[in-house]
């Protein structure tokens, strides 16, 4: 595996993507101007953003596990339908649904 690609378990080896977003027109020209200063590509000063806010710790908005509060009711779970299994209880919901 060359240095460039990295691995993930939903899509397999992978390399660089290419993506569309949409920028307001201000800020993109700001960009396209911080790039041309910085003799840098603007993908490159794109990238060098994400990596920098994504490598900062969120301070106070960090999601806290929630504790799941079953609701129980006369009947209970259909037999055929495995809770312990998440792959097996969405092909469950998917084929009842």
């Amino acid at each position: 595996m060359s240095p460039d690609q990295k691995y993930s378990h939903n899509y397999g080896i992978m390399g660089r993507m290419k993506t569309t977003i949409e920028l307001p027109d201000e800020l993109l020209i700001s960009a396209k101007k911080r790039a041309a200063e910085l003799r840098q590509s603007l993908r490159g000063l794109i990238e060098e953003g994400l990596r920098t806010r994504l490598a900062r710790p969120e301070k106070g908005r960090a999601m806290k596990p929630r504790k799941i509060h079953w609701v129980l009711v006369k009947g209970g779970l259909p037999p055929d339908l495995n809770m312990t299994d998440r792959v097996k209880m969405h092909d469950w919901m998917r084929s009842h649904g």
